[in-house]
């Protein structure tokens, strides 16, 4: 499966490209390039076009707020690489490295402006659910920090990534569904595959990165994470082993809100974007 090849792939890119091209003051243009080209399965904004079909919506509605995702994705990278001091991402200097930790910040700044500037035509509600994703992403890095200095353990884990990272999948899913006109039951049903599904890749990217195969990215400060909590009580092999154990419990539950969803090509693509991110890039590695 090579996701680049979905139309819908195309359409964010295009999207994107579009947004590059009419920037227009050249200093600022280059870092959002190099943020916004420095690869990425643009994962969050298909959800969000694919939610939006299942729903019945269309991509030319839709591509928009696609787009804010995509923006406040990168945004979180680019200050993440600040709070992390990353050196790496995609295989590429990190946009503070390559253009120091202030220009990056204001990158970062550019691209949430952007985000809000995209998803304000969608309505209050939109608008709100979108904020919330952002302040819960906050959280989440604040979590990441250990400013408290507690002991660091599962429970904190995984309420520092249902914030960080299953947030963004979440409001994705969420904003698609009422892209496509669906109800708020409805708009939940998504909201709740999206948790399951970002739970489930955040993993997936912490056991890699534990396992020493994820050669794409490089930080001189790491978090804490689940292979290694498990790590520190049950040894290397057996924590390796309850790390894909919960993998394939949150993949699970993701698939069961998805048989909820009616018969259709765009959640087709939904179930293979869940195994994509997840279970093909453990049997891969």
């Amino acid at each position: 499966m090579n996701i680049e090849e979905w139309e819908e792939y195309r359409y964010v890119e295009a999207g994107i490209e579009a947004f590059i091209t009419d920037m227009e003051d050249s200093r600022l243009k280059k870092m959002v390039e190099h943020v916004c080209h420095s690869g990425g399965k643009r994962v969050r904004p298909i959800l969000l076009l694919l939610a939006s079909d299942v729903c019945s919506g269309s991509y030319k509605k839709s591509l928009d707020a696609a787009l804010a995702v995509e923006m406040m994705h990168s945004a979180s990278l680019v200050h993440d690489d600040l709070l992390d001091q990353g050196l790496i991402r995609r295989n590429l200097p990190s946009a503070p490295e390559q253009f120091g930790p202030s220009r990056a910040l204001l990158c970062g700044d550019y691209l949430i402006a952007k985000s809000i500037e995209l998803i304000s035509p969608y309505g209050e509600k939109v608008v709100r659910v979108f904020g919330k994703a952002g302040m819960d992403m906050a959280e989440g890095e604040v979590l990441d920090l250990r400013l408290d200095e507690e002991e660091f353990g599962e429970e904190a884990y995984f309420e520092c990534i249902f914030r960080k990272t299953a947030s963004l999948f979440a409001v994705s899913a969420l904003i698609g569904a009422y892209a496509g006109g669906a109800d708020d039951v409805g708009a939940e049903k998504f909201s709740l595959f999206g948790k399951y599904l970002g739970t489930a890749y955040q993993i997936v990217d912490d056991l890699l990165e534990f396992l020493e195969v994820l050669e794409e990215k490089e930080s001189k400060v790491t978090s804490e994470t689940l292979p290694q909590i498990y790590a520190s009580k049950m040894g290397r092999e057996k924590a390796v082993e309850r790390s894909i154990e919960e993998v394939e419990k949150y993949v699970r539950a993701a698939k069961e809100v998805l048989n909820t969803f009616r018969e259709c090509p765009a959640r087709d693509k939904l179930f293979l974007t869940t195994d994509y991110v997840t279970l093909d890039l453990l049997e891969k590695s």
